[in-house]
């Protein structure tokens, strides 16, 4: 469901689609440009024949057994309580415009598609759509696809879709089933103009141009950025003077009466940005250790993969923000409050949003299922490696960025709230 999925001809595309654009061509290359396909439904992953693990499937188990129950509600049908029962938080509700779902047709500047999120899944709701589009990120199988009926039912189910992996399954989504963030001009109608942006949007891209094809609320610190633009005239407009577009609601757009909140956080934004590339390299690097084990009992060919994983995971190439962004929701507040927390307080999910976008730059998703299902041998080797970057024991230039006060306070961190560190962690910490 997160990602910036690609327009699709068939009719049971990209779920959940996520459209961004930028005319920029990445200056980092992941995995120094091997992102072939894994051979992910193959026998050695059999992910069409696998049975999905994710939070999903989970609730979709316990709704089998009745543990739970789904309340439709009369204007937005069941979205209030699939997000209550997933737990996702409507504060982290993002409006795009540009027609990149399925569903296009139904999406536009005036009815722009809904995304709400948290670590795990990702929700579509269009108002007044027949379906919700979910996506969940499974700990062994990567980006699961789902439909989920917006009609009253007694037994409402969450429909797995595989179709949607002819778009979420390339080169931009690292070879595996992940997600992708596009920036995409549009005209009036959200028809996006594919020759305009950027394929793929995470923390490195420069801000100017992200957001294409999405609404934007909250202050980007005087920052210029792509969103809430559409059409040529506010387009070419922007071209000969880019500036910021600072909004705190969007009620001149739309009527917001037919959304759950009435903003599209840029807090919220930055956040998925970071977030869907992050869980593309976590599948990728299972995938690929599980084939390297499988094939040769060791890890030694994946050292390109594994440096390029930690660099994101750091934030090494993170661009620089210039000016303080503020959000506009409670967004900030609740993710920052999940934690977990070390013993001074200190939190990976706190938020500097002053020059950077987190104040401890190490990925929050280093606590997630899908980083700790990893095969043991790949998890000790990037303990290991962290471990050394982080007592500045490796010397690679591509980890100089980060700051001697980052470094101990990112290992401080992890040993209090990462139960599985070796023991060298734990012993240096005494």
């Amino acid at each position: 469901m997160l990602t910036s999925w690609r327009l699709r001809k068939t009719a049971w595309g990209s779920v959940l689609s996520l459209a961004l654009v930028a005319a920029q061509c990445e200056a980092q290359t992941d995995f120094q440009g091997a992102t072939h396909m894994i051979p992910f439904d193959e026998d050695a992953f059999g992910y069409g024949k696998a049975v999905a693990t994710d939070v999903v499937a989970r609730l979709q188990a316990r709704l089998d057994k009745g543990e739970v129950k789904l309340t439709y509600d009369e204007h937005a049908g069941y979205l209030p309580s699939v997000l209550e029962a997933l737990k996702v938080p409507r504060s982290s509700q993002m409006l795009v415009f540009s027609k990149t779902s399925f569903q296009r047709e139904r999406i536009s500047p005036r009815s722009p598609r809904a995304l709400f999120f948290n670590d795990d899944v990702y929700i579509g709701f269009i108002a007044g759509s027949p379906l919700l589009e979910v996506s969940a990120a499974d700990p062994r199988l990567g980006a699961v696809f789902y439909t989920f009926s917006q009609q009253t039912n007694a037994r409402p189910r969450f429909i797995r879709n595989d179709q949607c992996l002819e778009c979420h399954a390339s080169a931009k989504s690292l070879g595996v089933p992940g997600h992708l963030l596009r920036s995409f001009a549009t005209d009036e109608d959200g028809v996006v103009d594919p020759g305009s942006g950027t394929s793929l949007v995470n923390h490195r891209t420069p801000l100017a141009e992200r957001w294409g094809g999405w609404y934007v609320t909250g202050k980007s610190g005087r920052q210029a950025h792509r969103g809430n633009l559409f059409g040529k005239a506010a387009l070419a407009k922007h071209e000969q003077e880019p500036v910021a577009s600072d909004l705190e609601d969007l009620k001149r757009f739309l009527d917001l009466g037919r959304y759950p909140a009435p903003h599209s956080d840029i807090v919220a934004l930055m956040v998925l940005e970071h977030q869907t590339h992050m869980h593309n390299f976590i599948t990728r690097l299972n995938y690929e250790a599980t084939m390297a084990l499988q094939t040769y009992g060791h890890l030694n060919y994946l050292r390109n993969v594994v440096e390029a994983f930690l660099k994101y995971l750091l934030f090494t190439e993170e661009t620089a923000q210039t000016g303080g962004i503020q959000g506009s929701s409670t967004f900030a507040k609740e993710f920052a409050d999940r934690g977990p927390r070390d013993k001074q307080g200190r939190s990976l999910r706190d938020f500097d949003l002053q020059t950077r976008l987190f104040k401890y730059p190490c990925s929050y998703l280093i606590h997630s299922e899908a980083f700790n299902a990893l095969p043991e041998k790949m998890k000790a080797h990037l303990y290991q490696k962290l471990w050394d970057i982080l007592r500045s024991r490796d010397t690679n230039l591509a980890f100089e960025k980060l700051t001697s006060a980052d470094r101990q306070a990112i290992l401080e961190i992890l040993r209090d709230t990462k139960p599985d560190l070796p023991d060298y962690w734990k012993d240096a910490g005494k």
